[in-house]
């Protein structure tokens, strides 16, 4: 129970420790008691567009979307660690891109997606597994914590109606 009332906050909280801003629209993931606010609702939609419009399963987008949340929450940062970026926080200096390809969500996704499709057997190996062998992580367990997130958000995507900023 503490580890999930950690995510709920985690995921509400602004990446400075501040509170989102009283005009940010915070909307809860559906069977959850998550809250995301507008631009994590969108960060989220944008993983997944990029993994269906490429024809990949919803695995991927589970894998891709739990990835996300352990390296950023959802948040397109401009700072980590040593030259951490984005999303994925994936780093320039480790060819992923420029500073500002790894901070589009789509560039950063499709990267992301063009690793886990290069891993052997990623979509029948342990969620963990598979975000490890693309992120190379120095903590490769902590992805496994936030599939059942990912997957709660693949179904709320899935159903999202695209009129609203968030589900």
């Amino acid at each position: 129970m503490t580890l999930g009332v950690a995510l709920v906050l985690g995921l509400a909280w602004q990446a400075d420790g501040s509170e989102p801003a009283p005009t940010t629209r915070v909307c809860t993931v559906p069977s959850t008691s998550v809250t995301l606010g507008e631009a994590q609702w969108a960060n989220a939609r944008t993983i997944a567009q990029v993994g269906y419009d490429r024809g990949l399963p919803e695995r991927a987008v589970v894998i891709a979307l739990a990835t996300a949340v352990q390296e950023s929450t959802l948040r397109n940062l401009d700072h980590g660690d040593r030259d951490s970026l984005g999303l994925f926080q994936q780093r320039p200096s480790q060819g992923w891109g420029t500073p500002e390809q790894v901070q589009d969500p789509v560039y950063a996704a499709g990267r992301f997606y063009d690793g886990l499709v290069r891993v052997p057997g990623w979509d029948t190996m342990r969620l963990t597994d598979a975000a490890q062998a693309v992120q190379r992580s120095g903590f490769p367990e902590l992805y496994q914590q936030h599939e059942p997130l990912a997957t709660a958000l693949v179904t709320a995507l899935r159903s999202d109606d695209r009129t609203r900023d968030c589900g």
